[in-house]
């Protein structure tokens, strides 16, 4: 949200400056995000001034020339070489003097320079029109009237008018803030505030809220264009309000009015338009004005939409309105989306005469619903989003209508059609000063409480030295509670004079049973120190990804209301979103990525929603960063493995076993298992879900079912073992085996085998080809044997040797190579 420093000023004409005013928005909860300057005109005339053109003759060495002295009132009459062919003595001319800025209407900026043009000195530059962004004629030189004065600031002739704009990050809650009366108020109640904490001395600021003459109200045809308002749904239209205005002329705005809106970003359109838009900022309330001769009938109906009713907006759009869509319409047909966008056919155009001005109030929910299911924002829709004051909508009626009759010269033509069936009750909250005390952490000074609540426009209604009891106005649409008067009295007070205390006392939960998050925390920690970033990405998705392998378009959880399209759906994996940053991280020249997440997937299975939780690992690019003295090696599947192994290690799991599986969306995965869940698949993702990112590198992927995970994890920590006092022996065994053979079925059969003295198996060798018969393989494996308790001997090893041997030959058809 935007807000013009010079219009704030207007309505608080208190001594505050740019930067002041900053931290203090910033520290009431009104967060500046940034200050823009402002000019009416690009570059603000800066450095240009007024000169007289005293003499003007033909460039002797160029025909489209002419050779000048002009006066610009310095006491030096300076030659400029001019191209235009209008130049002429005697004129009152705009002078760029050298080191002048020049800022075009199109075009970079340059600076004027002492020059010499075909042997002739030129010291300045006689301007026109879209040189200096004044307009866009460039037949020839501005040329003023002869009263115009020389050595006169062209910014001052022109009044330029120059501002700061402060962007303000306004939280959702905070619609009494959507305006420039609304920011002058709370800026008001922190500058009264901080005084009298400073001095002691209460000094109410007031506001200078522009105030409406009724007298033009007053005519004798005043009911002669009367337009009669029926609200058919009083929850979704709390109160609406109107008024026909007649023989307007519609045109081009004055010059204060649509700088003004050019301040703060909105776009000049015509004098009607602009004065609502005008009123909107100013006082936080949208107005709507329709071509009063297009509303057949004479009355103004407020229904709710029906189902699939075709409806053109003013971008030209045809839309499906939906039941709960509330429209304003005559009795013909719909004119506008309340409170959203105006209808095509009903609004202003030059032609228009009579005008009718709306001022409503409708239910935030109502109109967010609306604009989220049609994707349309506008300046009225965020406010009415979020609630606006159904007090206010006579008051800027009537402001706009004074401003329309002054500006477009109407006339009114109706008394004031006001429909208000139910009108709200302000909420009476009750403060305990204890709870105050309580709450925010230090005891205020009661003065400086009230003066606050006053500051705010919240109403005392009694008191006692305990107890305060108020009555909080409309517009306060947030405020409903004690705790949030607290919030109100915090924001303004300033939380940076809260101390904080120098002890704080903190109770936390003992964990009798196991710690699930201390696993989380461990298992994060691992990664994180073997390279790996962690990612936190949205649940929120692409409804198109329901067409990936591994997604079940039967189970996906959709989002009513979506923010926008790319925020459809509840994510079924946690690939998409980390593939999503592989792309981005790729197309900025990372590509060598290590990223875990922890998160949840989400499905709708039999009417029920499930929520999974997972831990995703991805690899892709290269190994290390490429050096002279390393070979670069890229990630790969075997060093994937590597760390799901350590993961499961870490969590104590034992006694698992593996599948390879085929499908889904990788190209070829491992699957390990535990009895008949499956802890983690993992492999190299197949290569249609990698050209759908644009991503050509390779990526490894393994995607943890979590809850499975902490299922079978260790109850206790993991024992760290004193490292053996006695030496570790090595053997090695060659055998022949079936090509179907897998190197973990071999190794489970050696665990399963040799239990006490088996420390780790190594595969070291693979051989297959025209050596050996076909649908053999050779498999060179060796095998680490360690005593806690004593050294092994040559009896003890041969034993364990000869055991392993014979299970692999009963239970793996191996044939062992002796002496290998």
């Amino acid at each position: 949200m935007k807000i013009s420093y010079n219009w704030l000023k207007e309505i608080l004409p208190a001594n505050f400056s740019i930067e002041e005013s900053s931290t203090l928005l910033t520290g009431c909860g009104l967060e500046v995000e940034g200050v823009e300057s402002f000019e009416s005109v690009k570059g603000g005339l800066e450095g240009l001034v007024i000169g007289e053109v005293k003499s003007c003759i033909k460039h002797p060495d160029a025909d489209k020339l002419s050779l000048t002295t002009v006066d610009v009132g310095t006491g030096e009459i300076l030659q400029i070489v001019c191209g235009a062919p209008n130049v002429a003595a005697g004129q009152k001319v705009i002078v760029a003097t050298p080191g002048t800025k020049i800022v075009p209407l199109e075009g970079d900026p340059f600076v004027i320079k002492q020059a010499k043009i075909r042997g002739q000195s030129s010291n300045g530059m006689i301007c026109a029109e879209d040189e200096i962004g004044l307009g866009k004629m460039h037949e020839g030189i501005i040329v003023l009237p002869d009263n115009a004065v020389v050595g006169m600031k062209a910014s001052e002739y022109f009044n330029i008018q120059k501002d700061y704009v402060f962007e303000i990050g306004l939280t959702p809650n905070r619609a009494d803030a959507a305006s420039h009366i609304g920011v002058a108020r709370d800026l008001a109640a922190v500058i009264r505030t901080n005084k009298l904490i400073e001095t002691g001395k209460d000094e109410k600021l007031t506001l200078f809220i522009p105030v409406i003459k009724t007298d033009f109200l007053k005519n004798e045809n005043a009911l002669s264009f009367p337009i009669k308002v029926i609200i058919e749904d009083a929850v979704a239209c709390l109160r609406y309000s109107g008024i026909t205005i007649r023989n307007v002329k519609v045109g081009e705005s004055p010059s204060w009015l649509k700088n003004r809106l050019l301040s703060i970003g909105v776009n000049p359109i015509n004098n009607i338009v602009d004065i609502t838009n005008y009123v909107l900022h100013e006082c936080g309330q949208p107005l709507h004005a329709f071509d009063a001769n297009k509303i057949k009938g004479g009355k103004i109906i407020v229904r709710t939409a029906k189902q699939n009713e075709k409806f053109v907006t003013l971008d030209h759009v045809e839309r499906n309105m939906q039941t709960g869509d509330l429209m304003i319409c005559d009795e013909s047909n719909a004119m506008c989306i309340a409170g959203v966008y105006g209808g095509l056919t009903s609004g202003i155009s030059e032609k228009t005469e009579n005008i009718f001005i709306e001022s409503a109030c409708f239910n935030p929910i109502s109109i967010r619903k609306t604009s989220k299911k049609h994707g349309l924002k506008t300046d009225a829709s965020f406010r009415f989003e979020r609630g606006t004051d159904p007090e206010i909508t006579i008051y800027a009626l009537k402001r706009a209508a004074s401003l329309i009759c002054e500006i477009a010269g109407g006339e009114v033509a109706s008394e004031i059609s006001d429909a208000y069936p139910v009108p709200p009750i302000p909420a009476i909250i009750d403060l305990k000063f204890s709870f105050l005390d309580r709450f925010s952490g230090e005891v205020i000074d009661r003065n400086v409480v009230k003066t606050i609540i006053d500051s705010l426009g919240i109403k005392i209604l009694s008191e006692d030295n305990n107890f305060l009891r108020m009555e909080v106005p409309l517009f306060k649409v947030d405020v409903t509670r004690p705790a949030d008067v607290i919030e109100e009295i915090l924001r303004i007070y300033g939380y940076d004079r809260i101390p904080v205390p120098e002890k704080i006392n903190a109770s936390t939960p003992s964990v009798k049973d196991f710690d699930r998050e201390q696993l989380q925390n461990k298992i994060a920690k691992y990664l994180s120190d073997n390279g790996f970033n962690e990612i936190l990405t949205n649940s929120l998705t692409k409804s198109e990804y329901v067409s990936l392998p591994g997604w079940n378009a039967d189970e996906i959880v959709n989002i009513l209301n979506p923010l926008s399209q790319d925020l459809s759906v509840l994510r079924q994996d946690l690939l998409v979103n980390a593939l999503e940053l592989v792309q981005y991280n790729t197309n900025r020249k990372q590509s060598d990525l290590r990223l875990f997440e922890f998160g949840k997937t989400y499905f709708k299975k039999n009417n029920k929603y499930v929520e999974n939780y997972r831990l995703s690992i991805l690899l892709t690019g290269n190994r290390q960063e490429p050096s002279w003295k390393i070979k670069v090696s890229e990630v790969d599947f075997y060093m994937l493995k590597a760390f799901v192994w350590n993961i499961l290690t870490l969590c104590g799991i034992k006694d698992y076993f593996e599948n390879e599986i085929k499908g889904g969306i990788f190209s070829s995965s491992l699957a390990i298992k535990k009895n008949e869940d499956i802890l983690v698949q993992f492999g190299m993702i197949e290569k249609a879900t990698i050209r759908k990112f644009d991503l050509k590198e390779d990526v490894i992927y393994a995607d943890f079912n979590w809850d499975t995970i902490v299922k079978y994890a260790a109850k206790k920590p993991v024992r760290h073992l004193e490292i053996s006092k006695f030496p570790a022996v090595k053997r090695d065994l060659s055998m022949l085996i079936g090509s179907e053979i897998s190197y973990s079925q071999l190794e489970n059969i050696a665990y399963k085998t040799e239990k006490n003295l088996l420390r780790e198996i190594r595969l070291f060798d693979i051989y297959e080809g025209d050596k050996i018969e076909t649908g053999k393989k050779s498999f060179a494996l060796s095998f680490i044997l360690q005593d806690d308790k004593q050294t092994l001997t040559e009896q003890q090893i041969g034993k364990v040797m000869d055991k392993l041997m014979a299970a692999f030959e009963k239970e793996a058809g191996a044939e062992i190579r002796r002496g290998v």
